[in-house]
């Protein structure tokens, strides 16, 4: 058994890329991820799961077809099941997300050039 804490702030060091969700933990079929986001990603949504964003950095917005919520340092906002999203970070924020194993970071939709590879370990 390795009982070695999992660092996070050590694990934001180990990549640059945004929109690139990692994979730093799992339990019970759901993956802790961390990304790095800055500038504007595309509305989608994950029709079978809901999805936790947790502000380990900076500032998020996520917008939604009628309204927004802005989140801080030390906060968090679940988005449900099916309801469309569009994140969005002035500044480059550091978050955290947990959901099911297997969820594409874009969604129900398409592939498109900010589709991230899956299920990447950190």
């Amino acid at each position: 058994m390795n009982y070695k804490a999992i660092n996070i702030k050590n694990k934001f060091n180990l990549f640059n890329e945004r929109w690139s969700p990692k994979v730093i933990a799992e339990i019970n079929n759901y993956q802790f991820k961390i990304t790095k986001l800055k500038g504007d990603f595309q509305w989608h949504s994950h029709k079978d799961t809901d999805e936790a964003f947790i502000i380990v950095e900076g500032n998020l917005r996520i917008d939604f077809r009628d309204g927004f919520v802005n989140l801080s340092k030390g906060e968090m906002y679940v988005v449900p099941k099916g309801v469309e999203h569009k994140p969005y970070a002035k500044d480059e924020a550091k978050i955290m997300l947990i959901e099911p194993r297997g969820v594409v970071n874009t969604g129900n939709l398409n592939p498109s050039e900010l589709t991230a590879e899956n299920d990447i370990w950190i």
